[in-house]
């Protein structure tokens, strides 16, 4: 009896739907849900939003794209002849006012030339440009480089030298960091630490304040051998700087 029944609804649903306008009005369906698909697919996708922070440099801008930039170290590019193992450092370069880029864990720091310049185009280049390159999926840096990776401990470093790396490397370069900048430990003589100064603390006008009564008392509290902290540039930065007090010179005669 059950099957008789199933039999007699089977024959009516196919007499008020053929098998031909059944398959029709699947098609139609399918159909309308490609073209929804397809307009899904033509919407823009934001994958990453870039935020900014204010430094104490004024003439320094901390990006933050939200994912990982070194994801460890820090990298500096002074000029753009030092920018050419990274497509990224390159490009933010040809934006017009940039003096200098640093790379950090997870930020970029873009440095102006002088006051004068105003952030505005460079803020909204700069993002355009980070934007493009996360989405590229490119790599941060191509060939050989040379990071500021953590202060590593040496078999060739005594108790004083291995406490100064330690403090810097869990109590001060963390906050530096926050900053925008970095500090790189380049050695201990005579009582005298000489650190580098990078990123957003390169020409910052507080850089003073934060070696002395910053990290030289921190260090001092700690380690009683240390007298004073000292800043110190290597030779190419020497150079760069040089060449670009002589271009603001010209400049500021013409």
């Amino acid at each position: 009896m059950a099957a008789t029944v199933r039999w007699s609804l089977l024959k009516l649903l196919r007499s008020r739907c053929p098998v031909t306008e059944r398959n029709r009005a699947l098609s139609l369906c399918a159909a309308h849900n490609f073209g929804k698909l397809q307009h899904l697919a033509r919407l823009p996708i934001r994958y990453l939003s870039i935020q900014t922070q204010d430094t104490p440099n004024p003439r320094s801008l901390k990006f933050i794209p939200g994912k990982p930039v070194l994801g460890t170290g820090t990298l500096d590019f002074p000029t753009s002849n030092s920018a050419e193992c990274s497509s990224l450092a390159s490009n933010l370069f040809e934006v017009e006012g940039v003096k200098s880029v640093f790379f950090g864990p997870d930020f970029i720091t873009v440095t102006k030339l002088d006051d004068d310049v105003e952030w505005t185009d460079i803020k909204r280049h700069a993002i355009e440009i980070i934007t493009k390159f996360f989405e590229s999926g490119e790599p941060i840096t191509t060939g050989a480089t040379q990071s500021h990776s953590d202060n590593s401990l040496s078999e060739e470093d005594d108790d004083i030298v291995s406490m100064i790396k330690e403090l810097l490397d869990t109590r001060i370069r963390p906050t530096v960091q926050e900053d925008g900048g970095d500090v790189i430990f380049k050695g201990f003589e005579d009582g005298t630490v000489k650190l580098k100064l990078v990123g957003s603390c390169t020409g910052c006008p507080s850089s003073t304040v934060t070696l002395k009564n910053g990290i030289q008392n921190m260090l001092q509290f700690y380690i009683p051998e240390v007298d004073e902290v000292e800043q110190v540039e290597d030779e190419l930065d020497e150079i760069s700087t040089k060449v670009f007090s002589e271009v603001e010179r010209k400049l500021q005669d013409s």
